[in-house]
């Protein structure tokens, strides 16, 4: 690069600075430094070494700063005069980066390591610093050695010394002092230490990023499962693909391997791929590779080792290939610091790593992850005490066959849901054993045509029909009718002719009709049957009818709801758990009849019987749909009662999908009552038991949108994005309603999270699928909020197409003034973004008398709005601003209009697209100017004037308008007639009650006041 200019060397300069961290940005602030040190400019090579060090700094290879130091410092030495105030400061504050560097180069010898040390200590304290960040970079130098008595004292010495501009921020600090804490075995004192990093009251430009992933293993050890949760999530959100932070990644990956969610380790490994090689610095090698071997030992011991995992240099590799490469590698690196620092400290730690085993079972997240496939051998992944778990009927291995098989004969009888738990143990008991009773054989050949049944296999039937066969045989009538009866529905439910299917729902009422009188379960056969000819008739009679023929429909309907009632009457005293089924159908033949009142009754009287009669989780199902009716009928309180207590009789209940629909249902209820916290905890576990059922797309997208959703209630934006983020794929798949809903909320979430062009993306696509929607407003308005974000991300011409697009369409619908109007006024100061001249504020002020026109035009049939009127008075209150922007851009404006307050409220924020400076402006003569001011201060006047007339909520507004009008006219050279207006308005505010008036505001014009009379 040295036939480079130099000022295309400081336009490339001014560019790497702001380019993305990385290798590319190092090779061009590379590039950019040799073509500067071939120009002969030294002070543009000071510079372009200065850039080289940062951006060495914020990637994989900061071990590089070494070199462009040494030489930035040679500069500093052959002339110190040439360097500014602040550029001797950034210099000696690169000393602490070459300290680290230094500590995490194992080819570096110990005594280089030591005389750089020793020259920091020098220079800091001839230069009248503060010891503290010399005193830090011994304390981990002397404990990497094996130094701990000289590590202690280095650590007191360091908290000891004052803080001065050589300190690090003290996020970073107290980053240091946790990891400290860690090491001696205190993870309690460390999260103590870290709270006001991982509570955001301390920040930079690198945490809370790398104390949010350094907590997670202390917050697991400590039993504090709920914040290694959240501090993953939101933790790897900010880490994620900068390379600085890949020791980080590395630990999010260990957390994964160590908390049951192997899947998504694998996920965020691949993410980061391209760092799974070498890498220039050694240190974040090993602690990257570090957290990446715990989760491949963890895959191999899971049965994994043949998974496919990431490429190393370019090569597919499995999972026991990589692990194998990436342990020789990192123990390699390992063993060289151990050679340089005459210690076995660095191995040690990285065996006792790669070693450590899970410190939670399963430990649901909330986002969405791909289930790892079947394994190929080892042991299953099984749930630990943090995974939700449901109980049922326990399986001792212990007890006798014979009473083994009289449980499982006693939970089918009662259909418990642990019955097929202990039918499992009796079938892999059966095996061991040299003859076994025929009746236990025919109940096992029972259970699984039972099985077949339920999961629509084909030969259901003809199990079925050996099952009955051999109950005839074994004279046990009463279980061959109910196989019948099961004969029936199975044909029922695979379609068959309604004639066959009626034939046999005779067999099975004849069936049990004939049992012997004194049989104890003649009853209940009787009534199952009639029961099942009542379900059944009824879908045969509705695939009979005509299509199309609502009253047939309607009348189908009264006589199903008929033939209930009739059987509820007739069994409710002796056979409570079976018309608890009925009147479940009861209510929901009410609910199709649209008598939600009596729905909600019936399903109480039914979960009641089933309760009665010992069987809690027969209610479950009854006591979701009614707390879903509840809330249709807007009485949330008694649907939370009704949800929770379906959660509370589902602790039996195994069916896995059943497990997710209550803790969705309880959820979605929280959710609406504004108990975002409980919620979330609710969504997640139903997330986690819909994952489990193989549900993920579908039961498994809502739960996490509404996992998202709580999360935002309760002001955890970062969780709910990327939560959102991960079934969005999902979610965009049921249907274009939802799509736009979840784009949208997508949206809102980033704009939170202040990235402004991903958030105008969520909007844009939203918008895309509303096209074709016969209202327009939806478009609208997700056009608006996308030009919004537009404008936020500095997209001028983008956000101003888009703002055209909104306005014409919202003045389709000719319903949205106020849109309109703020669209206008975008508009307006979207065009003084760039320069303030005649014509771009003639513009402007085109806009904002245009807002006003709109708004005049819908306060004349609706003149009392006062969303109306406050849009107006805040019209003119921001045409003045534009005005005042063209004097003070001309130069004209001695005394700035200040206010202690914000200036604008968030809407004008988001409309002046947070300009700050003022392009130059062709020069105004003084008339010119002076008229500008008299018109300035009339707008405000106007606009203080209609904010009094809307009351108290508005005092913000008036006295901003007052104090600009008061510098005005102070800048006019009269500044009596200003202080009139400021005194006006104490003497106003002073008489009125303490809860009308802001507390800021009168201490805020009385100084105001002050200022403009001295």
């Amino acid at each position: 690069m040295t036939s480079v200019t130099r000022e295309e060397i400081v336009r490339g300069l001014a560019e790497n600075r702001e380019a993305p961290n990385g290798s590319a940005r190092n090779t061009h602030a590379e590039a950019l430094a040799a073509a500067a040190e071939a120009s002969g400019d030294r002070a543009l090579f000071r510079d372009a070494l200065d850039n080289l060090i940062n951006a060495y700094l914020f990637s994989s290879e900061s071990p590089k700063i070494l070199v462009p130091f040494a030489r930035l410092l040679q500069e500093y030495d052959k002339d110190p005069g040439a360097f500014s105030e602040w550029d001797a400061h950034s210099l000696f504050w690169q000393f602490k980066w070459v300290a680290t560097a230094i500590s995490d180069s194992p080819d570096i010898p110990l005594e280089s390591a030591t005389g750089w040390l020793e020259e920091m200590e020098r220079r800091y304290r001839t230069a009248g610093y503060s010891e503290r960040p010399v005193r830090e970079a011994e304390l981990w130098l002397a404990h990497a050695i094996g130094q701990d008595e000289r590590a202690e004292r280095a650590f007191a010495r360091w908290q000891a010394a004052d803080r001065d501009t050589m300190s690090d921020c003290r996020a970073c600090e107290l980053n240091g002092q946790g990891q400290y804490a860690v090491l001696h075995g205190d993870d309690a004192e460390a999260l103590d230490l870290w709270k006001p990093v991982l509570e955001g009251d301390l920040t930079c430009a690198e945490e809370p990023h790398r104390v949010l992933a350094t907590s997670l293993l202390p917050l697991l050890r400590l039993g504090r499962t709920d914040e290694a949760r959240s501090n993953h999530v939101r933790g790897y959100r900010l880490a994620r693909g900068n390379d600085s932070l890949l020791p980080a990644v590395g630990r999010h990956i260990e957390f994964c391997a160590l908390t049951g969610n192997e899947s998504r380790g694998l996920e965020i490994l691949a993410e980061h791929a391209p760092h799974v090689g070498p890498l220039a610095n050694v240190d974040d090698q090993l602690a990257f590779h570090g957290g990446i071997l715990v989760l491949l030992r963890r895959l191999e011991e899971l049965g994994h080792g043949a998974l496919p995992a990431v490429p190393y240099e370019g090569i597919p590799r499995t999972v026991s290939e990589l692990y194998e490469i990436l342990y020789a590698g990192a123990l390699d690196i390992a063993r060289r610091f151990d050679a340089r620092n005459g210690t076995t400290r660095v191995s040690d730690r990285f065996l006792e790593r790669v070693a450590r085993e899970p410190l939670v079972g399963v430990l649901p997240l909330g986002v969405r992850g791909a289930a790892l496939p079947q394994a190929v051998s080892g042991p299953p992944a099984t749930a630990g005490a943090s995974a939700p778990t449901a109980s049922a009927t326990p399986v001792a291995s212990a007890a006798g066959f014979d009473e083994l098989v009289e449980r499982a004969r006693s939970a089918r009888d009662l259909g418990h849901p642990g019955a097929d738990a202990l039918w499992a143990e009796v079938a892999v008991r059966v095996d061991a054993r040299p003859e076994t009773d025929p009746l236990v054989l025919a109940d096992l050949a029972d259970h699984r045509a039972l099985a077949a049944a339920r999961s629509g296999a084909e030969e259901a039937a003809e199990l079925l029909t050996a099952v009955r066969d051999e109950y005839r045989a074994l004279g046990r009538a009463e279980r061959a009718a109910l196989a019948e009866l099961r004969l029936a529905s199975v044909a029922a439910q695979s379609g068959a002719a309604p004639a066959r299917i009626r034939d046999l729902l005779g067999v099975a009422v004849r069936a049990a009709e004939a049992l012997d009188p004194a049989e104890p379960l003649r009853t209940r056969r009787i009534a199952l049957a009639e029961l099942s000819v009542i379900r059944v008739e009824s879908y045969l009679r509705s695939v009979e009818a005509v299509p199309a023929d609502d009253h047939g429909q309607e009348h189908g309907h009264g006589r199903l709801a008929a033939e209930l009632a009739d059987f509820i009457a007739a069994y409710g005293e002796v056979l409570p758990d079976v018309v608890a089924d009925a009147e479940e159908m009861l209510a929901r033949v009410a609910l199709a009849q649209g008598d939600p009142e009596r729905t909600v009754a019936l399903l109480a009287g039914a979960a009641e019987r089933a309760i009665g009669a010992g069987r809690p989780w027969q209610a479950v199902d009854m006591l979701v749909l009614r707390a879903g009716v509840l809330m249709s009928l807007d009485r949330p309180e008694e649907a939370e009662r009704a949800a929770r207590a379906g959660l509370e009789h589902a602790a039996e209940v195994t069916d896995t999908e059943a497990q997710g629909v209550v803790r969705l249902t309880l959820a979605n209820v929280l959710l609406e009552r504004g108990e975002g916290a409980e919620a979330a905890e609710h969504a997640l576990a139903a997330s986690h038991w819909f994952d489990r059922a193989g549900l993920t797309a579908d039961g498994g997208a809502q739960a996490r949108l509404l996992l998202a959703r709580a999360y935002a209630q309760d002001e955890r934006a970062a969780e709910a994005a990327e939560v959102l983020q991960s079934a969005l794929s999902d979610l965009l798949e049921h249907g274009d309603q939802q799509a736009v809903f979840v784009r949208e909320f997508l949206g809102d979430l980033l704009r939170r999270l202040n990235e402004p062009r991903t958030a105008a993306e969520q909007y844009l696509l939203a918008a895309e699928v509303t096209k074709g929607w016969e209202d327009p407003r939806p478009q609208a308005s997700l056009a608006q909020s996308a030009a919004d974000t537009l404008s936020d991300a500095g997209l001028e011409a983008e956000a101003v197409a888009t703002y055209e697009r909104s306005l014409e369409l919202h003045r389709l619908t000719g319903e949205a003034p106020v849109a309109e109007v703020r669209i206008l006024r975008s508009l307006a100061w979207l065009g003084l973004r760039e320069e303030v001249t005649d014509e771009s504020v003639a513009r402007a002020r085109v806009r904002m008398d245009e807002a006003a026109e709109v708004l005049e035009a819908a306060l004349a049939t609706d003149p009392g709005s006062p969303e109306l009127r406050s849009e107006l008075a805040q019209t003119w209150h921001q045409l003045a601003q534009v005005l005042d922007r063209h004097v003070n851009a001309n130069g004209q404006s001695d005394d700035p209009i200040e206010d202690d307050e914000d200036d604008e409220d968030e809407d004008e924020d988001d409309e002046r697209g947070g300009e700050d400076e003022v392009p130059a402006a062709p020069s105004l003569d003084p008339a010119e100017v002076d008229a500008l001011r008299v018109e300035e201060i009339e707008l405000w006047d106007r606009a203080s004037r209609a904010y009094a007339e809307l009351g108290p909520d508005h005092l913000r507004d008036r006295f901003q308008c007052l104090t600009n009008a008061a510098w005005t006219e102070h800048e006019r050279g009269d500044a009596e007639a200003g202080a009139a207006r400021v005194s006006a308005l104490i003497d106003e505010l002073r008489p009125l009650p303490e809860d009308e008036v802001p507390d800021w505001l009168l201490p805020s014009a009385e100084r105001v006041l002050g200022q403009l009379r001295s």
